[in-house]
């Protein structure tokens, strides 16, 4: 199936822009306030993207190097503010473009996660998705006193009750305090939780929009049985297939519509006037060596919770080496090194992307058209210059060039279609 057009979202972290970089701006210092981001979600809403997706972490890594210092050079995950307050301020100055908050089932309490999000439901006017994340780092865990997190597959469970709770306390879209006036209560094996009083239900009816990014086969079992919106980072058109064709085989065998839930990849076009244009630029985004090496490895690192200083560039990922963080992402990685090396893998790319998209606005979204037609899916989340890298000359280049491309072949929208967000994400 191709889709009659693509959904577009762009992920985003709030954390400091292009600081070190010659479009820096002359205040490098100005992200903090948000109004670089607020700028950015009206550029988005006037190209029409679907939605923002707003990322969201709470510690400083320490995974590479056993030390905060390649982080703080690299900018991968801090500094960094809280969305939730750029969430609801993104929901003062658009009117149509969705607003996506990672929320974690790890550090979030049940009531707390409820009642923020039905209050940004209600400040966006049912524009609000949540990205149910699990979180795997240990130091995150100590920020909410915890002294680590669960394994891998035991997050996934208390994610499963979570979000039956969250879901117990919206209340079927009523009032989260039930006709009777006494608290619902919603009860699990990870604890009891009870609604806060007075908050209303939810624009958006029975809850809001879901978003998931399972990799794993125990993340995709949850993004199969909950998210509206599935978010993957299989690299190449084969693998891409491959993901999708096994969300769909997990809807099948729950007995759920296999077109009701979206695919979307994850991609960073590098977009030149020219060809030649476009190559120098990715050659200077992902050189082999320098800073621009550096953020990658410290990428990997946090994404894993894996030292990938120990690693020898220039020889494969061993065989053996296992994690709690994203399992997928150290998977894909083996494949990548394989046979190759690892300085090689970073090199042809970044770790999060499902396609090499280097090129003029007219052949990348001929490569984007030619794999949706391929493998199905629904779409693309754009993640451009994250964490230390993202310019507004950069959001020009996509929204200014790619999109309108897009646009003109009818393979995205150019308005928006009435109703809420899950609405129209449903009805795509």
């Amino acid at each position: 199936m191709t889709a009659s057009r693509m959904m577009l979202g762009w992920f985003v972290n709030f954390m400091p822009t292009a600081w070190n970089r010659p479009w820096a701006g002359s205040d490098p210092r100005a992200w903090t306030t948000g109004e670089f981001y607020l700028d950015m979600a009206r550029a988005l809403e006037r190209a029409s993207l679907d939605f923002i997706m707003l990322e969201d972490s709470s510690v400083v890594p320490e995974s590479y190097g056993k030390s905060m210092k390649a982080e703080f050079q690299a900018t991968t995950k801090s500094p960094k503010q809280d969305p939730i307050a750029l969430a609801a301020a993104i929901s003062q100055v658009t009117q149509h473009l969705g607003i996506v908050s990672t929320m974690s089932t790890s550090l979030y309490p049940p009531d707390r996660l409820a009642h923020v999000l039905a209050t940004l439901d209600e400040l966006s006017d049912g524009r609000v998705g949540w990205n149910i994340v699990t979180s795997f780092e240990d130091l995150a865990a100590q920020n909410v006193g915890l002294p680590a997190l669960w394994q891998h597959d035991e997050r996934y469970v208390r994610a499963e009750e979570f979000v039956t709770q969250a879901e117990q306390l919206w209340g079927g879209g009523g009032s989260l305090v039930s006709a009777g006036g006494s608290p619902i209560v919603a009860s699990g094996a990870f604890g009891t939780v009870s609604a806060p009083q007075g908050t209303l239900g939810l624009v958006q009816g029975d809850r809001p929009l879901y978003c998931q990014a399972g990799g794993s086969p125990t993340g995709m079992d949850f993004a199969a049985a909950h998210a509206d919106v599935i978010v993957a980072a299989p690299t190449g058109v084969p693998a891409m297939k491959a993901y999708r064709d096994g969300i769909r085989e997990r809807l099948e065998r729950a007995g759920k519509d296999p077109d009701s839930v979206r695919v979307l990849y994850m991609i960073t076009p590098v977009v030149g006037e020219t060809e030649g244009d476009a190559r120098a630029k990715a050659e200077r985004l992902y050189a082999p060596t320098g800073d621009a090496l550096l953020r990658r490895l410290v990428m990997m690192s946090n994404q894993t919770e894996i030292d990938f200083a120990e690693f020898d560039l220039d020889a494969p990922i061993p065989a053996d080496a296992t994690t709690n963080g994203i399992t997928s992402a150290l998977e894909a990685m083996k494949k990548r090194t394989a046979g190759s090396s690892l300085r090689a893998a970073l090199s042809e790319g970044g770790q999060s992307e499902s396609l090499s998209l280097i090129g003029t606005p007219s052949s990348i979204a001929d490569t984007m058209e030619s794999a949706l037609e391929e493998v199905g899916g629904d779409g693309f989340l754009l993640f451009g210059g994250g964490g230390g890298l993202l310019s507004r000359r950069y959001l020009d280049e996509v929204l200014d060039g790619l999109v309108p491309e897009l646009q003109r072949r009818g393979l995205a929208q150019t308005s928006y279609a009435p109703g809420t967000f899950r609405e129209r994400v449903v009805a795509v």
